[in-house]
């Protein structure tokens, strides 16, 4: 899958909400198996009308999927798309030279930065 520039506009758009990022970043850690819309509004304590709203969103730009199950939606991200965003973002690093600390010592942390993960 590829990405062009205005797919990464989008993509990164509809990232760019705190909520769309939490829900998007859970998906992201719930696998394949993906969650249902119910467990997803109950894990970010976000009313059901606003997560049918964010869901949407990130639907709508292609980062999450979603599935039927008997009577229940189940959501899981796009992990191609995910792929393909950061792909996008990195195509140009390092001057198209792999990207390494004895290639790039601009991109390697400083040995006292402290960095949260995400």
């Amino acid at each position: 899958m590829e990405i062009d520039s205005g797919g990464a506009v989008s993509a990164l758009g509809a990232l760019a909400q705190e909520h769309r990022l939490a829900l998007f970043r859970l998906l992201v850690q719930a696998g394949t198996d993906g969650l249902p819309a119910g467990a997803i509004a109950e894990r970010l304590g976000v009313p059901n009308s606003s997560l049918s709203f964010h869901l949407a969103h990130l639907n709508r730009a292609g980062l999450i999927k979603q599935r039927r199950e008997g009577r229940s939606l189940i959501y899981t991200a796009n992990y191609a798309a995910m792929n393909a965003l950061v792909g996008y973002l990195m195509e140009n690093c390092c001057a198209g030279a792999e990207c390494s600390p004895a290639t790039s010592p601009g991109c390697e942390a400083a040995p006292n930065d402290e960095r949260k993960s995400a």
